[in-house]
């Protein structure tokens, strides 16, 4: 067998494992995020409360490599909750800015409360020595795979 050939064979191996993993993990913390909520709603209160600022929706699809369209989408069904807030720019009336709000910084509580100890327990099971020798390696693939964008 030729260097290339493991090697095809080595990275269809890596990301079929990713994929299943990523398949498998967004269906067991769908099923534990509280009622209505999805994974992209989470991630996007998530970005908010953690970084403090309000966003674009340009900015916030940019962050979560997505179309603009698909992020309208879900800010429209985020504010419709009155998880989010969305307020225009008052210097330039064509831009919009996102702030999390009271009870979307509860609603993302909740799910973070909901799926931590799921996390937990995988991390656990697998050692925390095993992941955090696997992190550099996942985050250089996640850099790498940026770049291309």
């Amino acid at each position: 067998m030729s260097e290339n050939s493991n090697t095809d064979s080595l990275s269809v191996a890596l990301f079929s494992e990713i994929f299943m993993a990523d398949q498998l993990a967004r269906n067991r913390l769908t099923k534990a995020m509280p009622k209505g909520m999805e994974i992209s709603h989470f991630s996007v209160l998530n970005h908010l409360a953690r970084s403090g600022d309000e966003k674009s929706p340009a900015q916030l699809a940019r962050a979560f490599h997505v179309t603009r369209g698909a992020m309208t989408n879900t800010l429209n069904k985020l504010e419709w909750a009155g998880y989010i807030h969305i307020r225009p720019d008052w210097d330039d009336a064509r831009r919009k800015f996102v702030a999390i709000s009271p009870a979307g910084r509860a609603a993302r509580d909740a799910a973070l409360a909901a799926i931590a100890p799921i996390l937990s327990d995988i991390v656990e099971a697998i050692g925390t020595d095993k992941v955090k020798s696997a992190l550099p390696v996942l985050r250089e693939m996640r850099i790498r795979l940026e770049e291309k964008n």
